[in-house]
């Protein structure tokens, strides 16, 4: 338990310096930056979660004898658990920092998305009904939501990967020794 909580506590917190630190570059301000800051959080929150995870599931591996097999059902509970916590954890930070640290996000969110519309054409009527059924849908928590369940389910994911490669079978360990 104290492997899923520190490297979920880990994950969250790598992608909440993230964010942090596009809000402090002024990243989170302007509509005309945040496509760019979104794929750098996208990005860097991939680069996280995955090292979180092999790091994570690495270490609850190791903890085990070496008599013991450690197969891809095992691996993938270890990392499941480390994305279920990373999740709670990462939702409790969206729900804070969209109603705390920076309530105004998500009107520079719709902001970037009125761009994007007009941008394809749209008339000013019709973007004005996107944005007010997306303001709707952007109250902090139900971002929180939101972001919990894309977050257990891209962990997962990436956990289903990891474990693949970071399985091990007790035969292997009894003729390495």
């Amino acid at each position: 338990m104290k492997t899923y909580l520190t490297y979920g506590f880990y994950m969250a917190l790598g992608n909440a310096l993230i964010v942090f630190a596009l809000y402090f570059l002024g990243w989170h301000s302007e509509a005309a930056k945040l496509d760019l800051a979104q794929k750098i959080q996208m990005f860097g929150s991939i680069g996280i979660s995955i090292a979180c995870l092999i790091y994570g599931i690495r270490e609850h591996r190791d903890a085990l004898p070496p008599m013991d097999a450690y197969g891809y059902g095992r691996a993938l509970g270890t990392g499941f658990m480390i994305a279920l916590f990373a999740s709670l954890f990462g939702a409790i930070f969206t729900y804070l920092y969209a109603a705390v640290v920076n309530p105004g996000f998500i009107e520079v969110m719709l902001q970037a998305q009125s761009d994007q519309l007009e941008a394809k054409g749209l008339s000013a009527d019709r973007i004005e009904q996107v944005n007010s059924m997306t303001r709707s849908m952007m109250k902090p928590a139900i971002q929180a939501g939101i972001g919990f369940f894309m977050g257990l389910f891209f962990s997962t994911l990436f956990a289903l990967i990891t474990a693949a490669f970071l399985k091990r079978s007790a035969r292997d360990e009894v003729v390495a020794s």
